[in-house]
C-alpha cells in the first residue's frame, strides 16, 4: 500500500506522515528531503538561487524517478503543479489531501519561518492557497480536515480511511 499526502505547507503532511506511517507498519518517503538530498542545498536555498521554475523542474525530475515501494509518501506543497508527478502518484497510490483553512496554515507556517515555500515572485501565502486549493481537490481521492485535531487522531481517522480504500488495486 502507497499513501500520498497532499496540501499546503503547514497543513501536516510530514508530522501526520510520520504518525501514519508508524501505525501501518510503512516507511515514510518524504520528497522534499529527496530533492535536498540530490541537491545538496535547502528547498530555499533552489529556490532563491535557481527560482521557482527550476525548483518544480526539478521536483518533477525526483518525484517521477523515485522508486515506490509500499510506504507513506510526504509530498512537498507545489507537486500538485505537475501533471506527471499526480498522475504517477493517481496511479500507484491512495491521495489524499490534508485539508486546512488558510488561517492555520499561516499561525502553522508563521511558527517555521526558516520554512521554503516554492512560490513565484512576490506571492502571499494567501495567493498560493487560493491558487493551489482547487488543484488539491481536483487530485485528493481523501479529503480530510486538520484544522483541530492532533497528528495522532488525525492519523487514526486516515487509517481508518485507508482501510475502507483498500479495495482500489493499488501497486
Amino acid at each position: 500500500m502507497i499513501i500520498s499526502l497532499i496540501g499546503m505547507p503547514g497543513c501536516g503532511k510530514s508530522t501526520i506522515g510520520k504518525v501514519l506511517a508508524q501505525q501501518l507498519g510503512l516507511n515514510l518517503l518524504d520528497t522534499d528531503g529527496l530533492i535536498e538530498a540530490q541537491e545538496n542545498q535547502t528547498l530555499q536555498q533552489i529556490v532563491d538561487a535557481r527560482g521557482n521554475i527550476a525548483f518544480r523542474a526539478i521536483e518533477e525530475q525526483v518525484l517521477t524517478a523515485m522508486p515506490l515501494s509500499p510506504s507513506v509518501i510526504s509530498t512537498g506543497g507545489s507537486v500538485v503543479y505537475s501533471e506527471k508527478i499526480m498522475a504517477r502518484l493517481s496511479a500507484t497510490s491512495l491521495v489524499v489531501y490534508l485539508r486546512a483553512r488558510l488561517e492555520t496554515i499561516e499561525y502553522r507556517v508563521s511558527l517555521a519561518p526558516q520554512r521554503g515555500i516554492a512560490a513565484e515572485g512576490q506571492q502571499t501565502l494567501s495567493d498560493l492557497y487560493a491558487e493551489r486549493v482547487p488543484l488539491y481537490e481536483r487530485y485528493g481521492e481523501v479529503v480530510i480536515d486538520c484544522d483541530d485535531d492532533t497528528p495522532e487522531s488525525i492519523a487514526d481517522t486516515l487509517a481508518k480511511t485507508v482501510a475502507k480504500t483498500t479495495t482500489k488495486n493499488r501497486a
